[in-house]
């Protein structure tokens, strides 16, 4: 199985256009790698991709990656895109996609409306882009010899569909609005979780039979953007589990023997800064960072 990141960041990416946080700054400096939106590609066999979120990046995204490019006048290598949640940094990536070459779309029913309810994504021609219902717990391959199972996890609808009533117990409902894939080839067994609230003993269950898991890397801290002035919210005011900490993923997956990738990493996010004593604690607890452009194989 072949699993390309083409996207690390969180929503905004790094540098965030009108962030000028020091984390930042090192990025337009050229001192630290900058990163596109959240998007991941995998593939059972190297010809037929799957991608994994449409990142508003993806147009850039797909053009650095040679596995992704035409095979033809007007022919692709992907064959589908599979929707984790219905954030901006999920689903605008799709508009990229609207020149009448033929994908499947998967998601489940609830993102699935969030697309319908909104008429630009009616660019997207039925005729050439099939939607797929995905049901949550039931297995489905959207290309040959790799097989997908969503699963539920805690996380909350995306800001836009928020309403006025929101509250904080709503961040990590379970239900279709955020939701993990677990992707099985011949090969491997690996994980796929952008956005996750919280971390309950039956998810570090079903992440034990991983070899590789991609993990929400939003926050180091919960309060990571009130550290660095760049907003009030925290991260589990955006339905992100931190790092560190006693409830945060360090603790509570370090059981996993699987090799851990986070990704999904918010530009305030100090592991990103290559001298951070955070970062030495990701690496130490045997964690890597996910990177535009990194490739891993099982």
């Amino acid at each position: 199985m072949f699993i390309r990141i083409l996207g690390a960041g969180a929503g905004g990416g790094l540098p965030q256009w009108n962030c000028g946080c020091n984390i930042c700054h090192a990025a337009r400096a050229g001192l630290i790698s900058p990163m596109t939106q959240s998007s991941v590609a995998v593939s059972a066999d190297g010809t037929g991709w799957v991608l994994l979120n449409a990142s508003p990046d993806l147009r850039v995204q797909m053009e650095a990656t040679g596995e992704l490019h035409p095979t033809g006048v007007r022919t692709s290598p992907l064959r589908a895109v599979v929707v984790t949640n219905g954030d901006v940094d999920h689903i605008a990536g799709l508009l990229t996609l609207r020149e009448k070459t033929a994908f499947d779309l998967f998601a489940t029913p609830a993102t699935l409306k969030v697309l319908s309810d909104n008429p630009v994504f009616g660019v997207l021609d039925p005729d050439c882009v099939k939607k797929k219902t995905v049901t949550l717990e039931k297995p489905f391959s959207p290309v040959l010899d790799l097989e997908i199972t969503a699963y539920a996890v805690p996380g909350k609808v995306p800001l836009y569909l928020e309403g006025s009533a929101f509250d904080l117990a709503q961040t990590k409902e379970l239900g279709e609005q955020t939701i993990a894939l677990r992707i099985e080839s011949a090969r491997g067994v690996f994980h796929y979780l952008p956005g996750c609230a919280d971390i309950p003993d039956w998810l570090c269950e079903r992440l034990s039979d991983a070899d590789l898991v991609l993990f929400d890397g939003t926050v180091w801290a919960d309060d990571d953007m009130l550290q660095s002035k760049t907003g009030q919210k925290t991260g589990a005011r955006m339905g992100h589990v931190a790092m560190a900490g006693p409830q945060g993923s360090l603790a509570l997956l370090a059981g996993l023997s699987s090799r851990r990738i986070y990704i999904h990493i918010n530009n305030t996010n100090p592991v990103l800064l290559p001298e951070a004593p955070e970062r030495a604690q990701v690496i130490a607890a045997g964690w890597e960072l996910a990177h535009d452009g990194m490739e891993v194989a099982l």
